[in-house]
């Protein structure tokens, strides 16, 4: 298979894509699904917007050189507010800047046919942020760019997309650069457009425990609905540890879930809203569907041979034997640092306030 030139190809889809190119032209998230789907583990259909795309729109438009002279202002010490406002003012310029007649065309037809793939109209997208270096081992990149969930409808979807593309400037990432010396054109950024699976329950798993390090179960925290208020720390999850060695369920903790994230079908989007009571404290997974998701989490960590987390979901028409979807997964690294050792008392608020959005490695990564 010919690789896809990075300057002159804005879209690469999934399952057509081997998983280097994926990686070098979508990203890493992307390059991860690519690399899963052909592992054997079942992943949404999807595809990603390309560096090339985001490269070629920047120079066109002029961006590049608005953008250079802002960050020129800023030294490696910048204030935080110094650093805020340039970010905002970088992020407006990508809300305020259309994309060509070309590349619109080409994102239109890329999405019409995702709508095609999955029988659907305006099939609701999950818009992923998906930038090279993000999660890798030397960077704290992870968690800080944007996604949208829910995204249905072309005009939302290109929208959604340059809200991505700018988030590569939040002022967490902007400062970060600045204080490692990295040039934001070192690290071009991607956008994942991908079927959002119509969730019944969803959640995180890590191959190992994500506080101790104890590497003999397989930890998930899971809620009703789609993951987002599990990862944005707004709902207390189920917690349940598993045994690797023999799928035996250790602990199970039903926790009182307040909030749930759920699709609003008027704005288009995945939004948080109150838990209906009768599932506020109710049991969310069943022995069959722990089984399915301690499975994959053990396949996605023998495939690349070190711990990892995991984000899965399990699809409203899911049947018992069928596999669950994974959306994501990223590399846990175990450590003994003292710095990070386990607290007096589970927190998995806490913990996802603490590691899955603050771009510090989770104990153990």
């Amino acid at each position: 298979m010919t690789s896809p030139d990075p300057t002159t190809t804005p879209v690469i889809w999934v399952d057509e894509t081997d998983p280097t190119t994926a990686i070098e032209l979508g990203g890493s998230k992307m390059g991860r699904l690519s690399e899963l789907l052909r592992s054997g583990v079942q992943v949404p259909d999807g595809f990603a917007v390309t560096t090339g795309a985001y490269l070629r729109h920047c120079a066109e438009t002029g961006l590049d050189a608005k953008i250079d002279a802002i960050i020129s202002r800023l030294g490696e010490q910048a204030p935080e507010a110094e650093v805020e406002a340039a970010s905002a003012e970088i992020r407006g310029l990508f809300v305020d800047t259309p994309m060509s007649d070309e590349l619109t065309t080409t994102l239109t037809d890329a999405y019409e046919e995702l709508c095609l793939r999955a029988v659907d109209v305006n099939v609701p997208v999950a818009v992923r942020s998906s930038a090279t270096g993000e999660d890798a081992a030397d960077a704290s990149f992870a968690g800080i760019f944007d996604t949208y969930l829910g995204v249905s409808g072309i005009e939302r979807v290109l929208d959604a997309v340059r809200n991505c593309w700018g988030s590569l400037f939040t002022a967490r990432a902007l400062a970060y650069r600045l204080r490692k010396g990295i040039s934001h054109h070192a690290m071009p950024i991607a956008v994942g457009v991908i079927e959002l699976i119509h969730a019944r329950a969803s959640g995180v798993a890590f191959s190992v425990h994500p506080v101790t390090g104890k590497a003999d179960r397989i930890v998930i925290e899971t809620s009703w609905g789609w993951g987002e208020a599990i990862v944005q720390g707004l709902v207390d999850p189920d917690h349940v540890e598993v045994g690797k060695a023999d799928g035996r369920v250790l602990r199970y903790d039903v926790a009182h879930k307040r909030i749930v994230s759920a699709f609003d079908f008027a704005v288009g989007a995945v939004t948080e809203i109150d838990m209906p009571a009768k599932l506020a404290d109710r049991q969310v997974l069943d022995s069959e569907q722990i089984s399915a998701i301690a499975s994959a989490v053990r396949a996605i960590e023998e495939h690349y041979g070190h711990p990892v987390d995991v984000e899965w979901v399990i699809g409203r028409h899911r049947r018992a034997g069928d596999p669950v979807c994974i959306v994501q997964t990223r590399p846990v690294t175990v450590t003994s640092s003292a710095e990070e050792a386990a607290p007096a008392a589970y927190d998995p608020v806490a913990l996802a306030q603490k590691y899955l959005f603050s771009g510090k490695p989770i104990p153990g990564r």
